[in-house]
């Protein structure tokens, strides 16, 4: 499995990074396989420069909220009027209700379009779909919107991706023993933070620890959030391999 990390800028896209979005792949039945975990402000242009877009199997969204679904209305204009021909429909798992937001966030008033692009399934709390090589478990975290952590596996490697969320038992039994956990951490711990909305380094770290994890990748850092604490806030809590991710980053699990 190859992660590639398209955008990872907190709440917003930023100067040195799109918002959410992630690209795994991985070999299937002789070629490879590409799913897109978030799309968020300013990541479908950054990309095109991993993937070429109709090369695209599969699109998990964790949640509704610009910094992770906004740019899906560029890839339905790739899709429907690419030059060479609209796209083959593509899989898009996703809360329930993302056909609606999105149709109203494109902004189109024939609202069928979108869905002849993207074939909408709705994420279930602990429920599981197989696209492709990869095995995604779907957990209901702590947002205040309707959203979704993830657990993607292949047959001999595992990673799992908090999305938003603030802290949760959800996470405990998901990360159990991946050999990645891609982990938002927004919040320091010196601050004053609201409630069920994101986790610290500290946090982060914790969830490792207790999960065993191979590596923890820590993402979804806003501009205005010093990176500096949020790396002295893991070490408090979590003594083994860690990075925090910067655009463009790849891994090879």
């Amino acid at each position: 499995m190859k992660l590639t990390v398209i955008g990872c800028a907190g709440s917003f896209a930023g100067p040195e990074s799109p918002a959410s979005c992630y690209l795994l792949e991985a070999p299937f039945e002789g070629r490879t396989y590409r799913l897109l975990v978030d799309l968020g402000s300013g990541a479908f242009g950054p990309l095109q420069r991993y993937s070429t877009i109709r090369d695209i199997d599969a699109i998990a969204l964790s949640h509704l909220h610009a910094d992770h679904c906004f740019d899906m209305s560029g890839f339905y204009v790739v899709s429907r009027y690419h030059p060479e021909g609209a796209f083959a429909q593509i899989p898009v798992h996703a809360p329930e209700g993302a056909d609606e937001f999105l149709v109203s966030a494109y902004g189109v008033e024939e609202n069928t379009g979108m869905r002849e692009q993207f074939a909408f399934s709705p994420w279930e709390d602990g429920g599981t779909v197989q696209l492709g090589p990869f095995t995604v478990t779907s957990a209901r975290v702590n947002h205040p919107v309707p959203a979704f952590a993830f657990r993607i596996s292949t047959d001999t490697r595992s990673l799992a991706y908090s999305g938003d969320t603030g802290p949760t038992d959800a996470l405990i039994d998901l990360v159990d023993g991946v050999d990645v956990f891609l982990c938002e951490a927004s919040f320091v711990e010196s601050g004053t933070n609201p409630p069920n909305l994101h986790l610290t380094g500290a946090e982060a770290g914790r969830y490792a620890t207790d999960g065993k994890v191979g590596r923890l990748l820590v993402t979804h850092i806003p501009t205005w959030t010093d990176r500096a604490e949020v790396e002295s806030d893991v070490k408090t809590t979590w003594d083994g391999r860690y990075e925090l991710v910067t655009a463009g980053a790849t891994y090879e699990l």
